[in-house]
């Protein structure tokens, strides 16, 4: 490739769950209670739905646990594809991951950030009579855009910040990590000794037994949790800095999702204390409220909104840089290996590859202005849970092929746990396109479009070797 430079292992276990941590826990803590309540009406499912999605969750983290100790290296998912299918999967699982997957995430994490910042310091109009300009009549790129603008300059700038090197963005997501655990403990420590607590709010067996919850409610409300669970299969990205990746990405990811679900229950336990469903419900119909900031008002008044809407906006902070971070590496790798352009598999003076990161930045933006935080979403979840599925199926596909390899972890309950977490892929491919379509046709389009680039770079590279 010309650039002899190569990525230095400095990353040890506690860096890895931190990045595991710190990739999950963005705005679903915040928001995602009250769309459930909506679905289930009962307190009790409210938190079954929390628990099975965290046990799915965990059954994915196991699997891709086992093809990471065996596979570890920079670009993660991709490289686990390229060794259990081929080179042309591989290529179409980063390009979603550029087109879709991972830009998608950091435009949806950094557009809650600005819209928290909104709701603080009330930012000023910008462009109003372009508001209701549309592309398509389907895309509206300057409705609220103050808050599209500030989403794109905080992306500029943690990408700019990740540039400078490695260590600069891990420490950013320490010190902001710690920050967000602290807040979220006083909450809940607060939340449950103050006099508005209501324990009987989470244990009311009269509204499990009246409630109506159906296969598909249920369903639809674990998908609403799933999202809050959604961002742990980026650590494997920075596989080619990390020391001693085939035993410490196996272990950060299962002790990072398990940190994750504990956390998420008490939180969740703390604001059905709180607030009851009826309130839970009105919350969600007004549209324009987050549960977590009407559960900090019960108990501390306009003081504690104010701390709550700060720890929201620091957590969508630190959940977007770790997305930042570890984003660009698998486009390095894919460059690396001559299935994306070549400018991007470089590194620069600060031994990060500094053009991947601008790339992964100037597309974020773009996708800030195609739509809103829920269609973003909605594309991001339908397009992730392909490719976890054929990672998933890659540990059945590697123990036949290579049944003798090192593995230094082993999924545990295997066949069973990496064919349920198959299924439940299959299922939620299927839901979006019934419940979704439009977002699910877009998010294809865009996974399909990689196939004549595909081809292009593979004449163009061809060509420069007959030359």
């Amino acid at each position: 490739m010309g650039n002899q430079r190569s990525l230095v292992r400095t990353l040890g276990l506690g860096y890895v769950i931190i990045f595991v941590i710190a990739n999950i826990i963005g705005s679903g803590v915040y928001k995602k209670i009250a769309p459930m309540a909506a679905e289930l009406h009962s307190s009790v499912w409210i938190l079954a739905a929390w628990i099975v999605g965290g046990i799915i969750t965990l059954f994915g983290a196991l699997s891709n646990a086992e093809v990471a100790g065996l596979l570890a290296d920079t670009g993660g998912e991709f490289v686990y594809l390229k060794k259990i299918y081929n080179r042309f999967f591989a290529f179409i699982y980063g390009w979603s991951l550029f087109t879709v997957i991972q830009t998608a995430t950091i435009s949806s994490l950094a557009y809650i950030f600005a819209q928290s910042l909104n709701s603080i310091i009330h930012l000023p109009e910008v462009l109003p009579s372009l508001q209701q300009f549309s592309i398509g009549g389907i895309f509206l790129p300057f409705q609220d855009f103050n808050v599209k603008l500030t989403a794109i300059l905080l992306i500029l700038l943690l990408t700019g910040l990740n540039i400078s090197g490695l260590k600069t963005g891990a420490g950013a997501s320490r010190a902001v990590m710690l920050t967000v655990f602290a807040g979220l403990f006083l909450i809940v420590f607060f939340g449950l000794i103050s006099g508005n607590a209501r324990p009987e709010n989470f244990l009311n067996v009269e509204e499990l037994v009246a409630g109506t919850v159906t296969l598909s409610s249920f369903f639809t409300a674990m998908l609403a949790a799933f999202w809050a669970y959604q961002g742990w299969v980026s650590v494997g990205f920075i596989g080619g800095e990390i020391k001693d990746p085939t035993r410490n990405i196996p272990k950060g990811i299962v002790i990072g999702v398990l940190v994750v679900i504990s956390i998420y229950l008490l939180v969740n336990v703390t604001y059905l204390t709180l607030l009851s469903i009826p309130q839970l419900e009105q919350i969600h119909a007004a549209g324009n409220q987050i549960a977590a900031v009407e559960a900090v008002r019960s108990f501390w008044g306009t003081g504690g909104v104010m701390f709550i809407s700060l720890l929201i906006l620091l957590t969508t902070l630190g959940c977007t840089n770790a997305s930042i971070l570890t984003g660009a590496r698998p486009y390095y790798a894919m460059a690396r290996e001559r299935l994306f352009f070549s400018g991007v598999g470089k590194l620069n003076k600060n031994n990060v590859p500094g053009n991947s990161l601008l790339w992964q930045g100037i597309w974020a933006s773009v996708l800030v202005l195609s739509g809103t935080f829920d269609q973003l979403t909605d594309m991001i979840i339908f397009a992730v849970f392909i490719f976890y599925g054929a990672t998933t199926l890659g540990v059945f596909i590697l123990r036949r092929n290579m049944p003798n390899a090192h593995r230094p972890y082993k999924v545990w309950g295997y066949p069973f746990v990496p064919a349920v977490f198959i299924l439940f892929c299959i299922g939620l491919f299927v839901n979006t396109i019934v419940a979704r379509p439009r977002e699910a046709a877009i998010g294809m389009i865009l996974i399909l479009a990689g196939i004549p680039v595909y081809f292009f770079l593979k004449w163009k590279y061809s060509k420069t070797e007959d030359d």
